[in-house]
């Protein structure tokens, strides 16, 4: 089996790597490629993967290159894990929608919008390339804003199932909370990639017992901190949200904090810095305890969980991915990307019923769905009329003076990634 890793210079890829190793029974990796135009980046990280691998005694090849098209020839697999622009960009996501007001986070508004145009037409040009060196090769992305790239994929017809870490985090956090296995562990999760609730928390399966109540009841403080939202909002959702809900739930709130303090970006930036320092040392054979700060918590358990169940019908029956709604909201157009429960297999995932749902989410859902519609559409055919739409369209902007000024901001700062301005 070969498995080739888009963006596999990032300081992210050993966690990734640690994972492939420790579940190779699940996952049996034969020769997995790490691609990146970076010849710095892979050599660090490719020296410390193949360290990993000979200190867990796994056999497989792991290999490094700068060439997409060789990397992604008889791939079984294709991971997606790219950032266009790299932190920097990032950097100005989150900072140039603060000077009007609005959130700046890489996801989530109009920093999020500007990751989405940057890319998506790269992301479309390597799925093609995949399409033509391999067509039966399934393409798994990671990449931000998973909904919209992953819609880009599906639109496009290409094999793409879209993958997030935050329903396993809440399966971890939540299984550890109640002294179980996280296997026994299956949420009721559903909504759109970062704006999505834990409507049900079950024992044993799609069918078993209901213990958020019980949850909530005994743990709804933690969860409420962790989250960095009140308690009482909790109760009164009757559900957990993802984090990213509270860009929503408390926007004010964030604008003010995020004013006051370093971006993430350069929380990461020099994170990368430490990071890569460490790889660079050649006794270093495992994952390094400060990688556990960059972010993305069982990101391995849940890509070799989901590549397993595509590519060989193992690994978790039921997982949640990012697919094709196709009525399972049917409130949404049936090529709106949703995240949900899905049961995965060789041919993809297919979404488990939904329970109707709460105006009070359904409404958010419909709002955001819309502003991804156009903001795909910006992304594929560019103008700044699009881009304005997109804005004005999104909840957390959704005023014209906003919109048209973020709108300037957003073409100055990414001028060199828009073939359009």
């Amino acid at each position: 089996m070969k498995l080739t890793v888009v963006g596999g210079g990032s300081t992210y890829t050993p966690e990734l790597i640690d994972g492939f190793a420790r579940l190779r029974d699940t996952l049996p990796v034969e020769d997995l490629v790490l691609v990146d135009p970076s010849a710095e980046r892979l050599d660090l990280v490719g020296g410390l993967a193949r360290r990993i691998f000979a200190r867990q005694r796994h056999d497989g090849r792991i290999t490094t290159t700068s060439d997409l098209d060789a990397a992604v020839e008889g791939a079984d697999a294709v991971l997606l894990q790219l950032r266009v622009g790299g932190q920097a960009a990032r950097e100005q996501d989150e900072t140039w929608p603060l000077e009007c007001g609005c959130v700046g986070q890489e996801t989530t508004g109009a920093g999020g919008l500007a990751k989405a145009l940057r890319t998506v037409p790269v992301v479309l040009d390597i799925a093609e390339r995949v399409r033509r060196a391999n067509p039966d090769a399934w393409l798994i992305d990671f990449t931000n804003p998973v909904g919209i790239v992953t819609r880009a994929l599906l639109q496009a017809g290409h094999k793409a199932v879209g993958l997030c870490n935050v329903a396993i985090g809440f399966q971890r956090k939540f299984a550890a909370l109640l002294d179980v296995n996280p296997s026994e562990v299956h949420l009721d999760h559903v909504g759109l990639n970062h704006l999505t609730w834990e409507t049900a928390v079950r024992l044993g399966g799609p069918e078993g017992r209901d213990v958020l109540p019980d949850l909530l009841a005994r743990h709804g403080e933690a969860i409420a901190q962790d989250l960095h939202l009140p308690r009482p909002l909790l109760d009164r959702l009757n559900a957990i949200p993802s984090y990213y809900l509270r860009y929503f739930y408390a926007h004010d709130e964030v604008v003010r904090e995020l004013r006051t303090k370093p971006s993430r970006a350069a929380e990461v930036a020099a994170m990368e810095s430490q990071l890569l320092s460490l790889y660079a040392d050649p006794a270093l054979d495992e994952k390094p305890a400060l990688l556990s700060r960059r972010g993305g918590a069982y990101y391995s358990e849940a890509a070799v969980d989901l590549a397993a169940a595509l590519l060989t019908g193992a690994g978790s029956p039921y997982q949640v991915v990012n697919t094709l709604n196709n009525g399972t909201l049917p409130f949404l157009p049936d090529d709106a990307v949703i995240e949900v429960q899905a049961a995965v297999g060789r041919k993809g995932a297919t979404p488990l019923p939904v329970p109707p749902l709460d105006p009070l989410y359904a409404g958010l859902v419909a709002n955001v769905t819309a502003y991804e519609h156009l903001a795909l559409e910006a992304a594929l055919h560019g103008g700044r009329d699009r881009v304005l739409k997109a804005l004005l369209s999104h909840p957390l902007i959704a005023q014209y003076e906003y919109a048209d000024h973020l709108t300037d901001r957003l073409v100055a700062h990414n001028r060199e990634h828009l073939a359009w301005a």
